[in-house]
């Protein structure tokens, strides 16, 4: 199974890209017409966002220049319109050498190297589920992974004196969990027992711990109908946004879980793995932990994937651009850069040493990776389906999932017209 990044932003929409755009990526991207002088190239680009995640690829290319003599330039590259700024240096011929992208775009999935030596090295241990490969070719091996989560506030639930289990392997049901929110609300006269991430990347995990599917993709290549299990999850949900178990501003109105968090009146919070790093720094007023996900009956996740590590066929930078990537995945570097960077690990079996100062989110982390470890492989499968449709050239709006959801917590319609709106209007979307 190969599967593709929903984290973050949803689908990206496709800009025309102006010519001062274009000019500056013809400036800062190596391209492909480099044609002429050495064979082997002393220099390549690598184009990579978010600047708080990027000591470990700093580090990384001063060891690589100095073991191979060739000097990396990481150009960091805003995440809001990075994917256009890819199309428009494709369109201008520069592309850089090496990336790591949001997403793969048909425009120049054809400059693609291909990475199966990479990703089917033994010893770097990739977990070969979360590749991207396309007509027996890897064209991309993600730089990280996410994945979906439960948080609690520790001094609410230590004030209740309520017992928080510790071990993804014995987790609580859903129905034992929201028990204990309740008495925990009760006893400490907060405002709500939990509040849930409005994506459809968060309400997957909620189909699939209940024993649903979601909405997959057929044999046709169309989102079949969900499953009674499906519909069930949906009707159980919306009945929790109450204004006592769950706020109906989240998913009716769009109202910030993140906030209403932090404000110390919630007392849980189901969200993902990029909140940690947040929490630690920004959470004063309360202790928080993260807690295993409730499975009922199924364990399971929603895998996600960070940037995507690509390498460009640039003509005489191919090749050193290829041992740039074969080099960050090395098993032994990849360990930097994951516990640099603060990633959840693509390779399996490394010991981390995260750079977080705070034990919950050491804590944290080490959870998620033994979630991950347990979880069902569906978890994956809202990514892969979003995969089959990239490579086929096509993309679908998670907003219509939000928009559906919403009129069905408001009671404008029930679950099963709910699931019966999101197939068809997912479906008219592809095509």
């Amino acid at each position: 199974m190969a599967i593709s990044p929903t984290v973050r932003t949803g689908r990206w929409r496709w800009l025309s890209a102006g010519l001062a755009a274009v000019l500056t990526l013809s400036a800062c991207g190596s391209g492909s017409d480099d044609k002429g002088g050495d064979s082997t190239a002393k220099n390549i680009t690598f184009w990579f966002s978010t600047s708080a995640q990027d000591q470990g690829y700093q580090d990384l290319a001063k060891e690589f220049q100095a073991k191979e003599g060739i000097s990396v330039e990481i150009v960091n590259v805003p995440y809001d319109g990075y994917q256009d700024k890819l199309k428009a240096a494709a369109q201008a011929n520069a592309l850089p050498d090496t990336a790591s992208a949001p997403g793969l775009d048909t425009l120049w999935i054809n400059k693609l190297q291909d990475l199966s030596s990479i990703a089917n090295n033994a010893t770097n241990n990739i977990n070969k589920d979360v590749t991207i490969a396309q007509e027996g070719k890897v064209l991309a091996i993600p730089s990280d992974v996410t994945a979906a989560g439960l948080y609690l506030n520790k001094s609410l639930f230590d004030k209740a004196k309520v017992t928080i289990p510790t071990d993804p392997a014995k987790a609580w049901t859903w129905d034992e969990f929201l028990a204990a929110a309740d008495k925990v609300r009760t006893a400490t006269k907060a405002k709500y027992d939990l509040v849930y991430d409005r994506s459809a990347a968060r309400i997957r995990p909620w189909i699939y711990t209940h024993g649903g599917k979601g909405f997959q993709l057929g044999d046709d290549g169309k989102f079949a109908a969900p499953d009674p299990a499906t519909v069930q999850a949906l009707t159980d949900f919306a009945k929790l946004n109450n204004d006592v178990t769950m706020p109906k501003s989240v998913w009716a109105a769009g109202a910030d879980p993140n906030a209403l968090f932090k404000s110390g009146q919630v007392v849980a919070y189901y969200s993902g793995v990029w909140q940690v790093a947040d929490f630690a720094e920004s959470i004063t007023n309360f202790e928080w932990v993260s807690a295993p996900t409730p499975a009922q009956p199924v364990h399971a996740t929603d895998i996600n994937l960070g940037g995507l590590v690509v390498a460009f066929n640039n003509d005489k930078k191919a090749d050193a651009a290829k041992k740039w990537v074969d080099f960050l995945f090395q098993r032994d570097n990849y360990t930097k850069l994951a516990s640099a960077n603060g990633y959840l690990p693509v390779e399996k079996g490394l010991t981390l040493n995260y750079p977080f100062k705070k034990k919950e989110a050491l804590d944290a982390f080490a959870l998620y990776v033994k979630e991950m470890e347990l979880a069902d492989p569906i978890s994956a499968s809202g990514a892969a389906n979003n995969t089959k449709l990239l490579l086929a050239g096509k993309t679908v709006d998670d907003g219509l999932v939000k928009d559906e959801m919403g009129k069905l917590v408001n009671g404008q319609q029930d679950a099963q017209k709910t699931v019966d709106n999101i197939v068809k209007g997912l479906n008219q979307q592809i095509g």
